[in-house]
């Protein structure tokens, strides 16, 4: 830091060389117009804290006018949010009653078709010995059937032997 003397050289501090006060802090340096916090000098400070201001407090009307307009978009903006949440809800809420109803149907249509699998097994059962008696003809018409042909080729070597044995 420096410091200056009366006779503007720099040195320590000493009896004769006394550093210079820092100003103060937010207090105006009338030399240059600029506070030390290097913003120029404009008169007195509003405070941004809602806590410290007082109603009789004289304020910037500009600045009012600029909060009031600020809190009225800020209020729009949350009343946007917090509506698009509740139709969120609202589309979730219809959802889910599609849902409800879709799920009812379904029950609804895999309970016929339970009770009609039921039926259907029902029958079967009762007409398994019936199934069972067709399964049995099958099976003698296909032994008759290869019977029948062995038959039918023994007559044909029989016939065969009996117009040899007519020639003779």
């Amino acid at each position: 830091m420096d410091l200056n003397n009366k006779d503007g050289e720099t040195g320590p501090p000493g009896p004769n060389n006394r550093p210079q006060e820092p100003l103060a802090r937010g207090i105006v340096d009338d030399d240059d117009g600029l506070s030390d916090f290097g913003s120029p000098k404009r008169g007195p400070t509003l405070s941004t804290s809602t806590s410290s201001f007082e109603a009789l407090d004289p304020h910037d009307p500009n600045l009012s006018h600029l909060a009031t307009l600020m809190f009225s978009h800020t209020s729009n903006y949350l009343q946007g949010e917090l509506s698009a949440v509740l139709e969120d809800y609202a589309l979730l809420e219809q959802m889910n009653k599609a849902t409800i109803t879709k799920y009812a149907d379904m029950r609804q249509i895999g309970g016929s078709v339970s009770r009609a699998l039921k039926d259907l097994n029902e029958k079967y059962l009762a007409l398994q010995p019936y199934l069972d008696q067709i399964d049995q003809i099958e099976d003698s018409v296909t032994k008759l059937e290869a019977a029948a042909y062995k038959l039918d080729a023994y007559s044909k070597r029989l016939e065969a032997k009996f117009k040899s044995l007519e020639k003779k």
